[in-house]
């Protein structure tokens, strides 16, 4: 399991924004992966995606690294955010924008 925990370190350390999803963001299999999803491309930042349902060691493993049961999870900078409640209501509250802009990672512009 160490070297999937490592794995997974390294994707979130190495990118500045990471989602770990049930799916991809074209075809989420799940509807809290898919809002999270939406949500990232209406602030239009870059995100890289990955997929868990594509090898069980990284599912379990993300939910061992973060300590979180749950997936969507997502990464800013390194930094574990949260899950689909979490980043919604950050979103809603216009604080995401806020995270992500100070981590210095740029969105598109509205």
């Amino acid at each position: 399991m160490s070297d999937v925990l490592a794995l997974i370190d390294n994707e979130v350390k190495s990118n500045d924004v990471v989602l770990f999803m049930k799916g991809t963001p074209d075809f989420p299999m799940c509807g809290f992966s898919g809002q999270v999803v939406k949500i990232l491309d209406y602030v239009g930042v870059p995100y890289k995606s990955i997929n868990v349902l594509e090898n069980d060691e990284i599912r379990q493993g993300i939910k061992d690294y973060a300590n979180w049961p749950t997936i969507p999870q997502l990464y800013i900078k390194g930094e574990f955010i949260g899950g689909c409640d979490i980043v919604r209501e950050l979103f809603q509250e216009g604080e995401l924008k806020k995270i992500i802009a100070n981590h210095g990672i740029e969105m598109a512009a509205e």
